[in-house]
């Protein structure tokens, strides 16, 4: 099970899971009467950008799993994954941004954790990982803003 055909379920898992979870919660008319701080880039920004982290955090939880099922790089990226998943329905769905920058704060360091782990046994990995750490770093930035703006 540990071959390609496995990579299609972390794939199908990952964007399945991100493309429900985004048609679910998509932002509607509450979301555009927030006040958004000047670096909030225009919506169609990011699909494209959450199109390529998924395909990246799918690989990478697939790597992990094949190497070993059991070890705490596998639980990290099953964290994150989690968090990931629960930031929009809690921001857009229940329409609570101060408690999404909570999650996305735990989000921010377990991937962090996760790039700390994986350095030594699996540097390309943690390197995978490093895009996604700076677009949550930036989606942080962007959830504290509007906590602060509304």
């Amino acid at each position: 099970m540990k071959t390609y055909g496995s990579f299609l379920v972390f794939l199908l898992l990952v964007m399945g899971g991100g493309i429900a979870i985004g048609t679910l919660t998509a932002p509607g008319a509450w979301y555009a009467d927030l006040q958004k701080p000047f670096f909030n880039p225009p919506n169609w920004v990011f699909g494209p950008v959450w199109t390529v982290l998924y395909l990246a955090i799918a690989y990478v939880g697939w790597r992990v799993w094949r190497h070993d099922s059991r070890s705490i790089l596998l639980r990290l990226w099953i964290i994150q994954m989690g968090l990931n998943f629960l930031w929009s329905p809690v921001f857009f769905a229940a329409q609570m941004p101060a408690l999404a920058l909570a999650i996305i704060l735990c989000l921010l360091l377990t991937i962090a954790n996760f790039i700390r782990a994986a350095w030594r046994p699996d540097r390309l990995s943690a390197l995978l990982f490093v895009p996604y750490l700076v677009w949550v770093g930036f989606a942080t930035a962007l959830n504290a803003a509007i906590v602060s703006l509304n």
